[in-house]
This record gives structure tokens, C-alpha cells and sequence, in this order.
């Protein structure tokens, strides 16, 4: 019996782009925030949000964009 490397990555992961749309879920693992507070961002519009085909996604920059205003606001205050 031979002994092979296996690779712990799949090849199609390591090789996959980056998403340009997030999840809601998604959005709020980058946040470090529930999903339901995530939601409440989108209500509001502090959290940039797009319907597409029915589904809720959050362009991929917009987390960040979000923690950029967020910072300023409280640097301001």
C-alpha cells in the first residue's frame, strides 16, 4: 500500500475568488454580531443590502464601510 499526501485544502477552495456578495449570516460573522442585529442594520440602512432574486446580499466591502462610519461618528462625538 502506498502512502500519498493529502491535500487538506480542495484544490477548487484554494483556487476559488473572493465572494463579492456575503450572506446576511456572512456579514454578520464579519461583524462579530447576531443575525438578527444584522438585519436590523439593513432596516435601517446603516448596512448596505441588495435584493437579488429574492435573496438578502451585502456586498462584500460593505461591513467594512459600515465600521469605517461607525468609527468616525464616535471619533466626531
Amino acid at each position: 500500500m502506498s502512502t500519498a499526501a493529502v491535500e487538506i485544502t480542495p484544490r477548487a477552495e484554494a483556487e476559488e475568488p473572493a465572494p463579492v456578495l456575503l450572506t446576511v449570516e456572512e456579514a454578520a460573522r464579519c461583524l462579530r454580531i447576531g443575525r438578527t442585529t444584522c438585519f436590523a442594520l439593513i432596516r435601517t440602512g446603516d448596512l448596505e443590502s441588495l435584493n437579488i432574486g429574492g435573496l438578502r446580499r451585502v456586498p462584500a466591502d460593505a461591513p467594512a464601510a459600515y465600521l469605517a462610519r461607525r468609527r468616525a461618528e464616535q471619533r466626531a462625538a
